[in-house]
């Protein structure tokens, strides 16, 4: 009997999974054949987003879609300008252009001059099937080991033909000789993070240690889509605070990085938000295109997001004075959880 309490008692504090995937699969749903506007916003939150902060704001006209930018979810410690905040909207954008044209809503997407607002003006049109998506819902960032397969060369062309954006430079490694310096530099930036205690209290605020917490808030890093044990909200501070150690988190990127098939690095070619914005189209298609393909992938962006250690990645990738945007691993790996998303209602302006 109190055994039969206490499992009651740890469900309802830490929420059940099963309750959780049922209320994520709703949002993760097929588009249906013929959705409306806000059927396209959903596929729009599904895209990458650092922090799963989900910085974004729909505001809906007659023949538009304006995206904005959320600034109460930013993340000044390791965002200090907002790049990642810019370059999650381009994510968003992509997903939603690809979205609108499914539905036969063809579109074009414009960024404003100072990068504050992108407009996706729609025309009716025929639906035109897109390749990219159905490979929307099923995208995640996939935060584990992945099984070492190298992948074929005609699939390394069609991620790199994916990326193909205007202002947009784009690197991919998969020699084990270039991806190793590259894997240090990944190491040397998380232990210069969690050395730095704002860093780690900006981190934990974005956790969420368990389905229920996870379902509450529809944000954050949720730990199982990390390949993390569930834990009540009080355990899972303790066990963040006294577990989550450089030594281990560098270890497991190392194991991580080396059972990757390739690194892919991009870079804008100017530093402002409009640029930072066409990196997210980028990376968001090249995730799609992944997923597309069978791959996972992963965001490993520690070498972009401390600063003293982007001119020796840019000088290592052959781009020395540019200021390197977004890295991504990518292989062949296991499923995981999928991360929470908001509804579209909590999104429109």
């Amino acid at each position: 009997m109190l055994a039969g309490g206490a499992a009651a008692g740890w469900r309802s504090a830490v929420g059940s999974m099963a309750d959780f995937e049922s209320d994520m699969g709703g949002l993760r749903a097929p588009m249906p054949a013929d959705p409306d506007i806000a059927e396209i916003i959903r596929y729009a939150t599904l895209a990458a987003n650092g922090h799963n902060t989900q910085p974004w704001r729909f505001r809906v006209g007659e023949r538009t879609i304006d995206i904005l930018p959320d600034l109460s979810r930013a993340t000044p410690v390791v965002d200090p300008d907002n790049h990642h905040l810019f370059v999650s909207l381009g994510c968003a954008a992509e997903n939603l252009l690809i979205a609108a044209t499914a539905a036969g809503r063809a579109g074009q997407l414009e960024t404003d001059a100072g990068g504050e607002r992108i407009r996706c003006s729609f025309s009716r049109a025929e639906a035109r099937p897109h390749p990219l998506l159905a490979a929307i819902p099923r995208r995640q960032s996939t935060r584990a080991q992945y099984d070492g397969r190298s992948v074929p060369a005609a699939d390394i062309e069609l991620l790199r033909q994916s990326t193909e954006t205007p202002g947009v430079r784009f690197v991919l490694l998969t020699d084990r000789a270039r991806i190793d310096p590259v894997r240090d530099l990944v190491i040397a930036g998380n232990a210069a993070q969690m050395a730095d205690a704002a860093f780690m209290a900006e981190l934990k605020r974005w956790l969420r240690f368990n389905p229920r917490s996870a379902m509450a808030a529809g944000d954050g890093l949720f730990s199982a889509a990390s390949g993390n044990p569930v834990l009540p909200e009080f355990l899972g501070g303790l066990a963040f605070d006294r577990f989550f150690t450089a030594g281990a988190e560098n270890d497991k990127y190392a194991r991580q990085i080396d059972s990757s098939a390739g690194i892919a690095i991009f870079l804008a070619e100017r530093e402002d938000k409009a640029h930072w914005i066409a990196v997210g189209r980028a990376c968001q298609r090249f995730a799609l295109a992944a997923t597309a393909s069978g791959l996972k992938h992963a965001f490993v962006n520690q070498p972009v997001e401390v600063a003293r250690l982007r001119p020796e990645l840019a000088a290592l990738i052959g781009e020395a004075g540019r200021r390197p945007d977004i890295i991504m691993r990518f292989g062949y790996g296991p499923t995981l959880p999928f991360s929470p998303r908001r509804p579209v209602s909590a999104v429109l302006v």
